[in-house]
C-alpha cells in the first residue's frame, strides 16, 4: 500500500477497534502508529511498553476481529512493537500538553480571579491597558503605569497620579489590577476608594464587641496584600484617625516591598489637613499629572468608541464633538453617547448635521495654543516674545512671563512639564511663577486687569 493508503486504511481499522474495545483500553489504542500491512499482517508502533503489554494481553482478540472486518482478511494476523523513538516522541508530545494544559490553567485562574476582583473591589472590565487612548498629556502617565504593572515595587513606588476628574486616572489605576492579575495570578490585589477605606475603618472601630480584633482583621485586610490600589485620596482630608491607620497600612505595604498606587485630584501638598507624614510618604515615589486631552487625542478616543460599538459615522461629526467637550474625557463621552443615542432612536447615521442637531454647541475655533498666549501676553507688555522665552530679567518682561504662565496653565490646563518644555525652563519654575501670579491676581488690580483684558483678546472668557 501507499502511505495514503496505509494511513486511511489504518484509520478505519483503529475507527473500528475504538467502536469494539471498551473506553478504559482506548488511552492505549490512541498513540499506535501503524508501521506496515503486508500479506494480512498489520504491524503497528507505541511508545507505552504498558500500553503494549496490556493490549496483546487483554484486547488481542477484539483488535483482531476489528482488523478483520475491515480488510475481510479471515488470516489476518497483529503485531504489536514498542519502540524507543515512538516513547521519545510521546514523551514530548505529553510535555507540550502538559505545559499547554498548565497554561491555560493558569489563564483560567487569572480570569476567575479577574472576576472576583471585578466583583469584590467593583472594577471596571473596560478600564484595561488595550482600551487606553494614549496622548501627549497621558502618554508619560500611561508608560508609568504600564511599568508598574509588569514590575510591581519595582522603580515606582508609590506611584501618585493626580489631575481633574474625569482625565483617566482610575483607568489607569484599574489597568495596573487587571494586567497584574492576569498575567501574575499568584499576587494579590486590592483596589478601594478612599471613602470605601473611611467607612471600613469607621465601621470596625466602632464595633462594640471585641474591637481590637475587629481592627486587627481590618488591617489584616488591608496589609495582606501584594498592590494597593486606592482612589481618590483626597476624601481623606480632615479624617484624622483614618490618616493615623492608612500611614500604618502604607508602612506595613511599603516596608514589605509591595506596591502602592493612589490618586488624587489633587497634589499631597494641595489635601487641606493632610497630615505631613502622610504627604512626604506619597511625595517620596513617583508623582504624575494627569491633563485634558488635546483634540487629536479626544478624536481618537471616540473613534475608538464610534468602532467598537460597529457605529457607522462621518469623521466630521466626530470632530466636532471633539472640539466642543474639551474638559475631560466622562464629558466628551457623554456628548458621544448622547448622539449615538439619537442617531439609533432615529435610525440616522452619525452624521455631522445629527451632532449639531443634538448637542447645539456653540462653534469653537481650533484649542488656543501656549504659543498664541504668550504673544498676546507680550503684546499686552510691550515686551519681545523671545524675552519672554528667553532669560531677559527686566521688570515688564518677567510680569509678562509668570503671567503668560499663569494664563498658559488656566486656559490650556495642560500640564506644568509641558509648559516648561515650551519655555524651556525647569518645571519647578514654572510651578513658582503659576503660584505667585495664583497668589496676586485677587490683591493686585494691575493683575487682576491684565488677566481680564489678555483672555477677552484670546476670546477666553
Amino acid at each position: 500500500m501507499e502511505n495514503i493508503e496505509l494511513k486511511r486504511f489504518w484509520e478505519q481499522v483503529k475507527e473500528e477497534m475504538l467502536g469494539t474495545l471498551p473506553e478504559n483500553a482506548h488511552p492505549w489504542l490512541y498513540p499506535l502508529e501503524i508501521s506496515g500491512y503486508d500479506k494480512g499482517v498489520l504491524t503497528v508502533v507505541t511508545g507505552q511498553m504498558m500500553g503494549r503489554d496490556i493490549l496483546r494481553k487483554n484486547h488481542y482478540d477484539s483488535m483482531l476481529e476489528a482488523l478483520k472486518h475491515v480488510s475481510g482478511d479471515k488470516n489476518s494476523r497483529i503485531v504489536i512493537i514498542y519502540d524507543e523513538n515512538a516513547a521519545k516522541t510521546l514523551k514530548r508530545e505529553t510535555e507540550k500538553l502538559q505545559k499547554k494544559a498548565s497554561e491555560l490553567n493558569i489563564k483560567e485562574q487569572a480570569m476567575e480571579n479577574l472576576t472576583n476582583m471585578q466583583s469584590a473591589a467593583n472594577l471596571n472590565l473596560k478600564y484595561k491597558f488595550e482600551n487606553f487612548v494614549i496622548g501627549e498629556s497621558s502618554k508619560v502617565a500611561y508608560k508609568a503605569s504600564m511599568a508598574v504593572a509588569q514590575n510591581p515595587a519595582g522603580k515606582y513606588n508609590p506611584l501618585f497620579i493626580y489631575g481633574s476628574s474625569g482625565l483617566g486616572k482610575t483607568h489607569l489605576m484599574q489597568a495596573i489590577g487587571h494586567y497584574i492579575i492576569f498575567n501574575n495570578p499568584k499576587l494579590k490585589v486590592k483596589y478601594t476608594k478612599t471613602e470605601d477605606y473611611i467607612n471600613d475603618y469607621i465601621s470596625n472601630s466602632r464595633k462594640t464587641n471585641n474591637t481590637i480584633e475587629n481592627m486587627s482583621k481590618f488591617n489584616r485586610k488591608y496589609t495582606n496584600i501584594d498592590i494597593i490600589l486606592i482612589d481618590d485620596i483626597q476624601f481623606i482630608e480632615s479624617k484624622i484617625k483614618t490618616m493615623e491607620n492608612l500611614q500604618y497600612t502604607f508602612d506595613s505595604l511599603y516596608n514589605k516591598g509591595k506596591q502602592i498606587v493612589i490618586t488624587s485630584d489633587r497634589l499631597p501638598k494641595e489635601i487641606p489637613t493632610l497630615t505631613a507624614a502622610l504627604c512626604s510618604r506619597f511625595e517620596m515615589g513617583l508623582m504624575l499629572e494627569l491633563t485634558p486631552p488635546d483634540t487629536e487625542t479626544r478624536f481618537e478616543i471616540i473613534k475608538k468608541l464610534a468602532r467598537d460599538n460597529d457605529l457607522e459615522f462621518d469623521e466630521d461629526a466626530l470632530k466636532y464633538i471633539a472640539r466642543n467637550f474639551s474638559n475631560n474625557v466622562r464629558e466628551l463621552e457623554g456628548a458621544f453617547t448622547k448622539v449615538c443615542a439619537y442617531a439609533e432612536i432615529t435610525e440616522q447615521k452619525l452624521t455631522l448635521k445629527l451632532a449639531k442637531d443634538v448637542l447645539k454647541c456653540e462653534e469653537t475655533d481650533d484649542e488656543i495654543t501656549f504659543e498664541q498666549i504668550a504673544k498676546v501676553t507680550a503684546s499686552y507688555f510691550e515686551v519681545d516674545i523671545d524675552d519672554i522665552k528667553g532669560t531677559a530679567r527686566g521688570q515688564k518682561v518677567s510680569a509678562a512671563r509668570h503671567l503668560s504662565v499663569y494664563l498658559c496653565r488656566e486656559i490650556t490646563n495642560q500640564s506644568f512639564v509641558n509648559i516648561a518644555n515650551y519655555y524651556n525652563k525647569k518645571h519647578t519654575t514654572i510651578m513658582f511663577a503659576y503660584e505667585k501670579i495664583k497668589k496676586e491676581k485677587n490683591s493686585n488690580r494691575e493683575i487682576s486687569a491684565a488677566i481680564r483684558e489678555i483672555r477677552q483678546a484670546l476670546k477666553v472668557l
